[in-house]
């Protein structure tokens, strides 16, 4: 009875199964690259707002703490989006007819709110409370990037959850006095990670092993 396949039909089925496992090895690792890419996240993209509102200018410049406009970041798990009362407080006064400012103008003639476009939106299914974080020596601008410094308002972290957990295993790689929250200027000492474990303690900050618990984020 002759040979049905010849010799070299191992080695090409050999190649077969290594040129598939390949195929399959490059199709995951281009998924997770695309996954965590700012194609994705969004991170570092402007968004177009009804009005470009310029924290370079009202942070940078001006001076105006965060809290000034976010009120119940302090005692809330939301931040808060200021009413159009916050920006007329000042510009009833300032820039009264300033083109870019008619809309501020119009929302508080006819009592309409202006729809703002959240900028740092995390999915549904994941829990995040401000108060908290603030309360445990997370400055603002750890997660929302030197605010102080945009011109326009964009998503300065990937807000993926391996970039949450790389904070909650290792928090004292990142908080700071309370005093210091909301210091945009705010730099990490040199010995931060005494400083940090001495915080941790200090602020009753649980270990890794709770704060990994899927249930923190996710209820």
């Amino acid at each position: 009875m002759s040979q049905i396949f010849s010799r070299s039909a191992n080695a090409v089925a050999r190649m077969s199964l290594a040129g598939a496992l390949g195929v399959v090895l490059f199709i995951g690792w281009l998924l997770f690259t695309l996954m965590s890419s700012s194609w994705v996240t969004k991170q570092h993209e402007f968004v177009e707002q009804p009005i470009q509102f310029s924290h370079l200018h009202h942070v940078g410049g001006i001076g105006l703490d965060c809290r000034y406009c976010h009120t119940s970041v302090e005692k809330s798990s939301f931040a808060g989006i200021p009413p159009t009362k916050t920006c007329i407080n000042c510009h009833q006064q300032i820039w009264l007819n300033a083109p870019i400012l008619e809309p501020v103008r119009a929302s508080f003639r006819n009592n309409v709110n202006l729809t703002w476009v959240r900028v740092n939106d995390l999915p549904d299914f994941v829990y995040f409370n401000h108060q908290i974080h603030i309360h445990q020596g997370v400055g603002c601008a750890v997660c929302h990037g030197r605010v102080d410094k945009m011109p326009l308002t964009y998503q300065a972290q990937p807000l993926l959850m391996g970039w949450c957990l790389e904070c909650h295993r290792a928090p004292e790689k990142f908080i700071r006095p309370r005093d210091q929250v909301f210091n945009m200027a705010y730099e990490p000492p040199a010995n931060q990670i005494e400083l940090g474990l001495r915080l941790k303690k200090e602020y009753g900050i649980s270990g890794p092993e709770h704060l990994t618990t899927c249930s923190v984020c996710h209820r």
